[in-house]
């Protein structure tokens, strides 16, 4: 199923992904107002189909997947300061309470206001061809919010250099990979496909389980340990009731006696696991 807006392409299919394009090539996939106001829509949309278990986050052309905020267009704010507003709480899952997990697969330039997506990730793919940085700096603007959320990633020394760097330094995708900024290169001509593979493995799991995972996970970064420990006990207790019924379920309608998943099973045998880590 095909949804239409201008700014995005928004797909469902029977394996239960769904597949957010960034669609504005011409302008290297900056975001504007409208943009920004389709993928709040979006991540409400996701998070309300129960037929959605998982998502692709991807950027259409070749030259970028997202150049930031679109300078060329005002982003429109209204008069009363306080009453400003953040783009990243538009474009971002997670403020949206959306616990659906996202794999974002980048390709081309990944620059500024691009780190919203990536920071909101689950799981982060790119090609060879990536390349990441941010300009604010280099034209005299603060850099704050978006390598706020890049330190929970990859920690403070690498987040400094690129967010003090600006335009004169580009980290390339064997470098992301090896600072944790993305968890696997692949070829230009495999990103698309190889994220959706992440994806539907993921969308195979039952949603009780994964968005219990995500949620538990993202919420714990707010909290001291211990308080963190406490709530994640919580989930468990609401989480799990459901997704063993619904893995019980899926194994049942298997032929296989399985849900198809590829990540070993309970007991702790991981012989059905994919070893990514080594691609």
């Amino acid at each position: 199923m095909t949804s239409t807006y201008s700014t995005i392409r928004y797909e469902t299919g029977p394996d239960r992904v769904a597949t957010i394009t960034l669609d504005r090539p011409e302008a290297l996939n900056a975001f504007d107002r409208r943009m920004c106001g389709e993928i709040r829509d979006v991540w409400q949309r996701v998070k309300l189909n129960p037929e959605v278990h998982a998502v692709v986050l991807r950027a259409a052309g070749d030259r970028a997947f997202c150049a930031g905020l679109d300078v060329k267009k005002p982003f429109g704010q209204p008069e009363d300061v306080w009453n400003h507003e953040d783009p990243g709480e538009l474009l971002s899952p997670k403020w949206q309470k959306c616990w659906k997990p996202v794999v974002c697969a980048v390709q081309g330039i990944c620059t500024a206001g691009a780190f919203y997506f990536l920071n909101e990730a689950d799981v982060v793919i790119c090609s060879s061809d990536a390349t990441f940085f941010d300009s604010h700096v280099t034209y005299g603007r603060v850099c704050a919010v978006e390598p706020i959320g890049l330190m929970r990633k990859i920690g403070l020394g690498e987040t400094l250099r690129i967010a003090l760097s600006g335009n004169d330094e580009r980290v390339s995708a064997q470098t992301a990979l090896r600072i944790g900024l993305v968890t696997e290169v692949v070829d230009r001509a495999r990103l698309w496909e190889r994220a959706h593979e992440i994806a539907a493995g993921i969308a195979r799991k039952p949603s009780a389980a994964t968005q219990g995972t995500v949620r538990a996970i993202w919420e714990s970064l707010d909290r001291p340990y211990r308080a963190a420990m406490e709530q994640s006990l919580i989930y468990t207790r609401l989480g799990n009731p459901i997704g063993m019924a619904e893995a019980e379920a899926d194994a049942k309608e298997s032929p296989a006696g399985g849900t198809g998943g590829t990540g070993g099973t309970p007991d702790g045998n991981p012989t059905a696991g994919r070893p990514w880590r080594l691609r």
